[in-house]
């Protein structure tokens, strides 16, 4: 069966479109028309993959699957991996499906579209430097943070029955993961420590690397100033200005000098698949589809969104690899694709500024360039409130209101009930 509109690809903006699209053209047209691809069977936010992978955030609860958000909104979806692409004859061929045994499920499948919709996102950039694909844990989805749990889990077991022993932790890249990723593991730790006895208790070393003259690069510098005063005082280690030269099992190399690490996480950087390269398409540097200012890549009828498009944006610049991007990028081409028509005009990224968590009720952030100067700050609980609501506000688009809010209520429950970290 063909589908007039293939999207590959269910990460914040794919699946955004898919479920815009689906309830524009409503429950008999949106299932023939719209088909949604991913190689997961459920959707996590991904700005929420560093809750994951500290464990204070369970993924089962909070992911939503794929096959009850098509039929809620309207749309199809199919399991799959994509492994090749015929521009000029508008097909897409998905890899075949394993079980855990390594047996076949289902073989190898070809598609046909009309217009087709890249959604795949983007990984980490490693810059080649030695040892990091080997020794370092990624963070690029579900799989990657449950990986880095269950790692931390064990460590955390064995450093609570080790004399007098401090677990080093070691993050590369002081960016919005980097950053939330060391305050989860800091409160984690310390619920942890409020529950073992004296003799258990062991001390956490977060370290986070930087090669930048500072944290939080693409955020205004007294954003990047209050957050860094916050991690200080919660006891993260900032290394700024050092660049990793070698990533060891137990160790990083910097041009700062050694960093001992029990565990190492790197996010830094931002670089597309190498197998884009292979599809057919132009890409960029970092192997994001070059796009232009209405989204269409370099092949009839395909258009690319989110991190793995390397779309133009202010001031000669590409759009940054960001949710809210994606965001845009869905309601653009939702208008776009449903009335194919009209001319909606070239697509236009409208920056409304960062936040950032810092665990507890503590945020910081910049909002809407456009209310203040470009510079409008807001922090402490009032910026960590925005960041909930950020998060709410993709759910509501794929939710609706009422199922957001209950889905909120039963998640904040929860979290009364069961304690903020998720020992699994």
């Amino acid at each position: 069966m063909q589908h007039d509109i293939v999207i590959i690809g269910g990460g914040a903006g794919g699946l955004e479109l898919a479920a815009r699209l689906g309830r524009r053209f409503g429950p008999g047209d949106g299932r023939r028309r719209v088909l949604l691809i991913d190689r997961s069977i459920f959707h996590l936010w991904k700005p929420s993959l560093h809750e994951v992978a500290a464990g204070s955030l369970d993924s089962h609860q909070e992911g939503l699957s794929y096959p009850i958000l098509a039929r809620r909104n309207h749309f199809s979806f199919a399991f799959g991996d994509l492994i090749g692409l015929d521009p000029a004859n508008k097909t897409l061929t998905l890899g075949e499906i394993r079980d855990q045994d390594g047996a076949v499920l289902v073989a190898p499948r070809t598609l046909t579209f009309k217009t087709l919709v890249l959604a795949i996102g983007s990984g980490s950039n490693l810059f080649g430097t030695p040892g990091a694909a080997e020794h370092a844990h990624l963070l690029e989805n579900v799989a990657d943070a449950e990986a880095f749990n269950k790692r931390l889990t064990a460590a955390f077991l064995a450093a609570a029955y080790s004399d007098g022993r401090t677990m080093n932790i070691a993050i590369v890249g002081a960016g919005a993961t980097g950053v939330e990723l060391s305050t989860e593991l800091i409160e984690g730790h310390d619920e942890l420590s409020a529950g073992l006895t004296e003799g258990q208790k062991f001390d956490l070393a977060v370290t986070i690397v930087e090669a930048a003259p500072r944290i939080l690069g693409g955020l205004p510098e007294r954003v990047s100033a209050k957050a860094a005063h916050a991690l200080e005082e919660k006891g993260v280690r900032l290394l700024t200005d050092a660049k990793v030269q070698a990533v060891h099992a137990d160790r990083l190399d910097t041009s700062r000098g050694e960093v001992p690490a029990d565990l190492i996480v790197w996010a830094a950087g931002v670089k597309a698949a190498d197998a884009n390269r292979d599809l057919g398409l132009t890409t960029g540097r970092i192997n994001q589809f070059v796009v232009d200012d209405h989204l269409r890549t370099s092949a009839p009828d395909i258009y690319a969104m989110g991190d793995c498009a390397e779309a133009p944006g202010p001031e000669g610049r590409p759009v940054p690899a960001r949710a809210q991007a994606a965001a845009q990028q869905a309601a653009y081409l939702a208008k776009a694709l449903s009335e194919p028509s009209r001319d909606p005009g070239p697509y236009v990224y409208h920056d409304k500024g960062s936040l950032v968590s810092l665990g507890g009720d503590r945020g910081v952030g910049s909002l809407m360039g456009n209310l203040g100067g470009p510079n409008f700050l807001i922090e402490g609980l009032i910026a960590k409130w925005a960041y909930m609501a950020l998060h709410l506000d993709h759910h509501r688009a794929i939710l609706g209101v009422r199922r957001t809010a209950i889905l909120a209520l039963s998640r904040l429950l929860h979290r009364r009930v069961s304690g903020r970290l998720k020992l699994h």
